[in-house]
């Protein structure tokens, strides 16, 4: 089925006019490469749709999890002669972006951007800011509403108790009389309340370790066990080498200065520490680094698979919010699957996909703690295998590339 354009600029044009009242939504964007077509959401409301072109044979446009990181009224490629590019609205500092055209036939015809019509492209820029996820995929996704104990809701602080009340006795002059006992009354109790919107939403990516972490956490251990390894910044150079060494040589095993899965095996264990975390939960807000966290993946011979997830509709009262997820095809490439260990793909077209991944995710409960306190309306999160990819740096999102060509 073919979304119709003329619907969707019925669709804008009254979302706009509805934001325009208040604070704008969470909204969410949603391209179909097989459809050629772009709906907004909110949550799993559709807002607005339109039909649209991507990119064509030899340009395709690429799959994944993006944000909006700039926007221009006016715009000219400078990587295609100049070419007018009006309402952009950027996926990729690499030149992937949202644009209006004069030319969006019903079949991918770009150059690798999604193309609009541009009078569904003036109303799409007046809804949406910085930070807007989008989705690309070539079926159809529709966001779904989802409840689990693994999601993560906004901390309430708990109301004052009425057993703090105080007590003042107040004595009869006449001690024949019967003694009575005032009381001082508190304030009534008033319902907890979450101030939503104050910050700006945070952004969670759940992925696989990198070498960085890995040798992150090797340093730290072998410097806390007395084996100067250097600074703790996750390149192993040769101090930290020479470390590796030095602590091999006392545990009596093969000294070959490798981080192996024995060795780092052997180094948490004389540390304490228990199993090493094959895991890692990224935040991020404003585009810029917060803090991560190690966790621990099970069975992680099963892929992950690529799920988004967004947090909106949060209660005034109870700070309590929805949660809405979506699942990309997982089309991971022969090398990745070897470097981690995959060799069972996930069924992304599975309806609970998403439930399955997420239990077998352990996260820390300190930080699961900060990330409830930090969790405001619009913060998502990414769970995927494909990790911290080329277009996710410095002034972007997390970025998560599914297919990059045909």
């Amino acid at each position: 089925m073919r979304f119709a354009f003329g619907i969707g600029l019925v669709f804008a044009l009254s979302a706009s006019t509805a934001l325009a009242a208040g604070s704008p939504a969470p909204l969410q964007i949603v391209v179909s490469k097989d459809q050629q077509s772009l709906v907004l959401y909110d949550g799993d409301t559709v807002i607005a749709t339109s039909n649209v072109s991507t990119g064509k044979a030899g340009h395709s446009t690429p799959t994944g999890i993006f944000s909006i990181l700039e926007k221009r009224r006016f715009h000219k490629s400078n990587i295609y002669s100049n070419a007018p590019m009006p309402f952009m609205q950027r996926l990729t500092w690499s030149g992937i972006a949202l644009h209006a055209s004069n030319h969006v036939p019903a079949y991918p015809a770009s150059h690798g951007c999604v193309r609009m019509p541009e009078d569904f492209a003036r109303q799409l820029f007046k809804m949406t800011g910085r930070g807007l996820h989008v989705l690309i995929s070539d079926r159809q996704l529709t966001p779904v509403a989802i409840s689990d104990p693994f999601l993560f809701q906004p901390a309430v602080a708990e109301p004052a108790l009425l057993s703090d009340v105080t007590l003042r006795p107040s004595v009869s002059q006449v001690h024949t009389k019967t003694v009575e006992v005032a009381t001082i009354e508190a304030e009534p109790a008033k319902p907890a309340t979450v101030e939503t919107g104050q910050e700006p939403p945070i952004r969670m990516l759940i992925t696989h370790r990198g070498e960085r972490e890995i040798t992150l956490d090797v340093q730290t251990l072998l410097n806390a066990l007395g084996y100067a390894a250097g600074i703790s910044d996750g390149y192993a150079g040769p101090q930290t080498v020479e470390a590796i060494k030095a602590f091999q040589t006392a545990e009596g095993v093969a000294v070959d200065g490798r981080m192996t899965p024995g060795f780092v095996g052997a180094l948490y264990a004389k540390a304490g520490k228990g199993k090493p975390p094959n895991g890692q939960l990224l935040v991020r807000r404003n585009f810029e680094p917060l803090f991560e966290t190690p966790v621990v993946i099970a069975q992680p011979e099963i892929a992950l698979g690529t799920h988004f997830l967004q947090f909106q509709n949060s209660d005034a009262s109870t700070g309590k919010g929805e949660w809405f997820a979506m699942t990309l095809d997982n089309a991971l490439p022969g090398p990745i699957k070897k470097r981690l260990g995959i060799t069972l793909e996930e069924d992304a077209m599975a309806f609970n996909a998403v439930q399955r991944t997420m239990g077998r995710i352990t996260i820390p409960d300190d930080a699961r703690q900060r990330i409830n306190e930090l969790l405001t309306e619009g913060s998502s999160m990414t769970i995927s295998d494909m990790g911290l990819g080329q277009e996710t740096g410095d002034g972007t999102n997390f970025v998560t590339i599914t297919r990059s060509g045909p």
